[in-house]
């Protein structure tokens, strides 16, 4: 199986990227009172290809004309880039997942609000072994992945699974475009953890096994619209059209759209058969109605605990941080952490607000 390669035609080089976004806000007006045009990125992955369908199709040019303002949706082409485009403030929003959302922006002291719950993965994250009959032939292995992502995550609570922890396995930061070919072409790495596309790339290869994915940790993945909480609360019409938006393109989901779901494939290098497959490993919350209980469960406040000390143990809250809830996360059934010290929060009141306009 060849490793696929992305179309560009949406994307823009990193560096050009950050450029371009800080010229266009350097035009923007200073008056907060005057603002009506916005920003938000996101890179390749199932659960966030609607983001960039709904641009090209004029679903959000649609949506933010309504509340009378512009949003630039823009692919990045690097998972990590995207998110520091977003913490240096040069973006109003990025697609990241719920651990990421903690531990760059909101520890970073970005006061950050996840807008949307897209989806958790069910199976689109897993560690792939080679020449293994069980996920204990991990132990005293390298493990290429993006260190302190989701994917670290994920291979901690592997580990675990199976009564190892890290100090049996030596982890080797790897660039998330790179696993794949890597994997494939050198036989000394021979333990990996990523997410789709990529993971079906080497799932596909020869002597591959899939020795744990996160179907085994359901809900504990998000991936998530995060925007600006000062933003948001000074401009809300820019949330309500991006919920909108949103969940226009998950109706089209919700009822196998193929010409919607064709271009999401193409996009993200893959064909429909490929796109769906990657879809049937990503519990998409298509149902705004299932998204708002998952806002407002006490199911979602526990798993940012596990996560907020997963972070914690890997220093990834800060060197100086002197526990787990350095950095408070407000949900609807609580907070976790620092009630002085709120970074992350989840505000269910604009999915709300859509199924109220839309019942």
């Amino acid at each position: 199986m060849t490793r696929p390669t992305f179309p560009k035609r949406f994307a823009l080089p990193t560096s050009l990227t950050a450029t371009l976004i800080a010229s266009a806000l350097a035009g923007a007006p200073v008056n907060a009172q005057e603002r009506d045009q916005f920003s938000v990125c996101w890179s390749i992955y199932a659960g966030w290809m609607p983001w960039g369908y709904a641009e090209e199709a004029g679903i959000v040019d649609r949506w933010a004309e309504k509340y009378g303002i512009e949003i630039d949706v823009i692919q990045v082409n690097d998972y990590v880039e995207s998110i520091n485009q977003f913490t240096s403030g040069n973006v109003d929003g990025c697609a990241m997942t719920n651990m990421d959302a903690l531990t760059i922006p909101a520890a970073s002291g970005v006061d950050s609000t996840a807008l949307i719950v897209g989806d958790y993965s069910d199976g689109n994250d897993g560690v792939v072994l080679k020449n293994a009959d069980g996920l204990e032939d991990i132990a005293g292995r390298d493990v290429n992945l993006v260190q302190f992502s989701v994917s670290h995550y994920l291979l901690a609570r592997a580990l675990d699974s199976v009564g190892l922890s890290e100090r049996d396995v030596s982890t080797v930061n790897t660039g998330d475009a790179d696993i794949a070919g890597l994997f494939a072409s050198r036989d000394s790495i021979d333990a990996v953890v990523t997410w789709n596309p990529q993971l079906s790339t080497v799932t596909g290869l020869e002597g591959s096994l899939l020795a744990f994915d996160s179907s085994e940790i359901p809900g504990e993945i998000l991936d998530l619209m995060v925007v600006n909480t000062q933003t948001l609360a000074d401009y809300p019409d820019f949330g309500h059209a991006l919920v909108g938006a949103w969940y226009e393109t998950m109706a089209l989901m919700a009822d196998g759209d193929e010409e919607a779901l064709s271009q999401m494939a193409e996009a993200a290098g893959t064909d429909l058969e490929g796109y769906r497959a990657q879809l049937d490993a990503t519990y998409l919350y298509t149902d705004p109605g299932e998204a708002l209980e998952l806002f407002q469960s006490e199911e979602l406040l526990e798993t940012m605990r596990l996560v907020a000390e997963f972070s914690f143990e890997h220093g990834l809250l800060g060197d100086m941080a002197p526990n787990p809830g350095v950095v408070g996360i407000e949900t609807s059934q609580g907070v976790f952490g620092d009630e002085g010290n709120i970074r992350l929060r989840f505000d269910p009141s604009f999915t709300r607000a859509y199924i109220d306009a839309h019942q």
